[in-house]
């Protein structure tokens, strides 16, 4: 769920533009430069609208921040910079190219706030499921029969299933792709831990 949004963008009319779409279903903080978007991210920032030209350094150098330190934050880049070959290696999470109506900013955020759900929940039955494969190998079919625990388990797992296929229904087409970009870039981390 998104409740914190950063707007990084350097032309204040289009940054005040952002932040009255925003500001009643948003706790909304406005930034004008990429040096000032690195000091207000933390803990609480959901999601991030970056500009990729900033007066103090380009956008993606932001971005690269974010990821490098951490910040579990959904990021869609808000640009005039039509999307070229040199987006590939950018760890954002959707791209939208200006102008950008109120509708545009809107729905940018919702489906940012839908894949940190999705993300979420599949972490969650990623576990599960591992949990559930762990028991299976090493517990007898007989005992996990008897356990209210077992069940308990595997109910948890199908109910984050549902969630899961509800939630994917959401997903636009490019929806999908960046999902799966996301978890090969996951499990490209895990591999090199």
């Amino acid at each position: 769920m998104i409740r914190r949004v950063l707007i990084v963008e350097d032309e204040p009319e289009v940054a005040a533009l952002y932040e009255g779409y925003l500001a009643d279903q948003y706790d909304v903080e406005v930034v004008n430069t990429g040096e000032d978007a690195l000091d207000a991210l933390d803990a609480e920032t959901d999601a991030v609208l970056l500009d990729r030209r900033l007066p103090d350094m380009a956008g993606s150098e932001v971005l690269t921040a974010i990821r490098d330190r951490g910040f579990d934050c959904r990021v869609a880049m808000v640009t005039a910079v039509e999307p070229d070959v040199d987006i590939v290696e950018m760890g954002f999470d959707l791209y939208l190219v200006k102008p950008a109506t109120r509708d545009d900013i809107h729905t940018a955020v919702e489906r940012l706030g839908t894949r940190a759900n999705y993300d979420e929940k599949l972490r969650r039955t990623a576990a599960l499921v591992t949990k559930r494969a762990l028991l299976e190998a090493e517990r007898p079919r007989s005992e996990l029969r008897e356990s209210s625990e077992y069940d308990a388990l595997l109910d948890r797992i199908e109910k984050l299933q549902a969630d899961l296929d509800d939630l994917g229904t959401a997903f636009a087409p490019d929806d999908y792709r960046m999902l799966f970009r996301s978890i090969g870039e996951t499990n490209v981390e895990s591999e090199s831990v």
